[in-house]
């Protein structure tokens, strides 16, 4: 009997179908007419589509920002070498090597005053905090990746000849090549540069010392990475968890030589849509400078800003961070290529934060540039800081001008940031 009823079933439910069928139709075409997130305000038919607002951004002539970066690492100067941007002297921004740059908690401070010599396991062993530059076009990120040519990938490999005895018999017994494993304060995306990123080895032989290590690495890739400073350090130290800030720093291209027209069938230097309002072709580095402004001091959730939002070991919930810092000027890109003979004119954006999420430096600067070019109020970031669908921010800005300054393991002083009043 259940047979026979099986053609009736199938039947009842292919009658179900088409409504069911066209509902999901109507949702579908709904969802496409809606393509583009629908902005209310005042200047939102001035505002970049993200086709637009991708195209401006890698239209710009991003090899001599790459080659600038290049010559920073080459230089080994750290930080220190933006300093020559605004003017400033680069002795007050050289890497301060005098101590360990750690800071401890009152917790942490009862703890390291007991005796290592009392303990055993894990507290023999040996951490040194590693403090490198390393140019981002030359690799494919930090993060370790099979058949990809990653920072932390070469650094490993050369720190494998420091690992102790019982490791490395752990490591051939599973027919895995002897590497050590470096722990850093922030993972960085392919093409970005790195000034003075830090990270993290440990070992339980005695005899590997500071200039041992340093050694390794400097012939790991000589000129695209370079060891700035090993020290020995305590165990307690971890170089993200340990971190009070991060600072980036983001320079975008103003050339004239640079292609401003976003798309071939725009020929002119404007962009008209259907109610024939004029789409702009610029920006002004005063607005980006003034709407970024408005982040700093505050404890925001960037989960509209970030490309990934998953729960983080960090104080406090996992899309909040606090902003330290965050200024936008400009300044003339210097080169030592004989090829390029006059100076760039390009935007930095500097931002120091507590931390920051996958790619919300790179999404924060193109929607501040798209903002800023709308004519937008000087809250505009603050208002998008609301939105509920990801599309309402500006897609990423190239990683080719994006730099990690440098980390911080003390308080934040405002006394080393590169764009002040």
């Amino acid at each position: 009997m259940l047979v026979k009823f099986r053609p009736l079933m199938a039947t009842a439910a292919k009658a179900r179908a088409p409504a069911a069928v066209a509902a999901s139709m109507a949702a579908a075409a709904e969802r496409d007419e809606h393509v583009h997130y629908k902005h209310t305000d005042a200047c939102h038919h001035l505002r970049w589509t993200a086709k637009e607002s991708y195209e401006y951004m890698y239209s710009r002539p991003w090899s001599r920002v790459v080659d600038f970066y290049a010559d920073l690492v080459r230089a080994g100067g750290g930080a220190a070498g933006l300093a020559k941007l605004f003017g400033k002297d680069e002795k007050d921004y050289t890497l301060d090597t005098t101590g360990e740059n750690y800071v401890t908690t009152s917790s942490e401070k009862q703890t390291v005053t007991i005796s290592t010599k009392d303990r055993g396991g894990r507290w023999e062993r040996v951490t040194f905090k590693i403090v490198l530059s390393y140019h981002g076009g030359s690799f494919d990120g930090w993060q370790k990746q099979p058949n990809l040519n990653t920072v932390q990938g070469l650094i490993e490999k050369h720190l494998g000849q420091f690992v102790d005895e019982r490791k490395a018999k752990q490591l051939e017994a599973r027919s895995l090549s002897i590497e050590g494993c470096a722990v850093v304060a922030g993972r960085t995306d392919k093409g970005v540069t790195a000034l003075q990123q830090v990270c993290s080895f440990y070992t339980w032989r005695k005899d590997v010392k500071s200039g041992d290590i340093k050694h390794a690495i400097s012939e790991a890739a000589p000129h695209k990475l370079k060891p700035l400073h090993v020290s020995e350090v305590t165990r307690e130290f971890h170089p993200n968890f340990a971190a009070k800030w991060r600072r980036y720093m983001y320079i975008f291209p103003l050339d004239e030589d640079a292609k401003l027209t976003l798309g071939e069938e725009y020929s002119s230097t404007v962009l008209e849509n259907s109610e024939h309002n004029i789409k702009p072709q610029s920006f002004d580095v005063a607005k980006v400078d003034e709407i970024l402004r408005k982040l700093a001091g505050k404890t925001l959730s960037y989960k509209m800003f970030a490309h990934d939002t998953h729960a983080s070991r960090s104080v406090g919930p996992p899309t909040e961070c606090f902003m330290f810092h965050s200024r936008a000027a400009v300044a003339k890109l210097y080169s030592a290529n004989e090829d390029y003979k006059e100076d760039m004119k390009v935007m930095c954006v500097e931002l120091v934060a507590n931390r920051f999420l996958r790619k919300m430096v790179r999404v924060l600067v193109a929607t501040a540039i798209r903002e800023a070019g709308a004519g937008a109020g000087e809250d505009a970031l603050l208002n998008l800081m609301e939105a509920t669908d990801r599309r309402a921010t500006a897609p990423p800005a190239p990683p080719e001008g994006l730099c990690l300054v440098d980390v911080g393991y003390e308080d934040f002083s405002k006394q080393r940031c590169l764009i002040v009043n």
